[in-house]
């Protein structure tokens, strides 16, 4: 039987700190990554979220955090993101961006 959370024991539930942290680091060793905790799992998820799309509502719901100000600290952008996000801007046919351009 499945609990309510993503890691869990076969009962469903809760697994203690020790136990996750201790499979994640096997996890990480054996695909070759530097050894990485629940905290950077969080970063990438919240990341991996925002650049799809997902509002940053949702994300801030899903980490389960009182403030969206903590979400915008765990949503961190790639690069490439940024990147994509400025080169809309240099599509646009010139004279279109208004007052403010």
């Amino acid at each position: 039987m499945r609990g309510p959370f993503v890691f869990c024991d076969d009962k469903g539930a809760y697994l203690k700190n020790d136990t996750c942290r201790n499979a994640i680091l096997r996890a990480s060793k054996l695909a070759r990554l530097r050894p990485i905790g629940w905290h950077v799992l969080r970063h990438t998820f919240a990341s991996h979220l925002v650049m799809g799309g997902v509002p940053l509502k949702a994300v801030q719901e899903l980490l389960g955090h009182a403030s969206i100000e903590m979400t915008m600290r765990y949503a961190h952008l790639s690069p490439d993101v940024k990147k994509d996000a400025v080169r809309v801007l240099e599509q646009r046919p010139r004279g279109t961006l208004g007052a403010h351009g």
